[in-house]
């Protein structure tokens, strides 16, 4: 991957990331609380990426250069930012379960579309034969998934306690009133 593909890599995703903090309403803290979910994510995948690279079940070949690797992590961090967001909405939305069906979804389509992108372009990303990569690949998404949603969880708080948040007792108590 070359420094030119990771700029634009992470300009693309900068621009998902202005348009999901747009449609989800996401507040200040919110969004804040997302880009600080990304960081702690982005060093967890970058910590992955080294481990895995050390037992031989993938190789992500990074350039030699001094800026490459803190670029990357950057890319990173940007292209993660955004799940937090979401997630945030699903747990408002449908919960802790709302939450698990996510992190299962992506623990499932995670390793896939990572096989599928090192088939096309083999100079990011080579992964060795069998299921321990497979795995490794999975339990990386979660990871970051979960981190970073707990993170963003402790700087700008629940889900449930945002303004945004629906609360069924409330409501049901109003109704009842008029």
């Amino acid at each position: 991957m070359t420094t030119q593909q990771i700029i634009l890599w992470a300009c693309a995703y900068l621009v998902e990331l202005v348009a999901v903090i747009y449609f989800t309403r996401a507040t200040e803290w919110r969004v804040v609380g997302a880009l600080a979910g990304g960081a702690a994510a982005g060093l967890l995948g970058m910590g992955a990426i080294a481990l895995c690279e050390t037992l031989g079940w993938w190789r992500v070949p990074f350039a030699s250069t001094p800026y490459f690797v803190p670029l990357f992590y950057l890319g990173l961090s940007i292209s993660l930012t955004p799940i937090y967001l979401v997630t945030w909405r699903l747990a408002r939305r449908f919960g802790w379960r709302g939450l698990a069906v996510f992190v299962s979804v992506v623990a499932v389509i995670g390793p896939p579309r990572d096989y599928l992108i090192a088939a096309m372009f083999p100079k990011w990303m080579v992964f060795a034969p069998g299921v321990a990569p497979i795995l490794a690949d999975a339990a990386t998404y979660v990871g970051v998934v979960a981190l970073g949603h707990a993170v963003m969880r402790l700087i700008a708080g629940p889900a449930s306690e945002d303004r945004l948040a629906r609360h069924p007792r409330k409501a049901a108590c109003q109704n009842h009133l008029r």
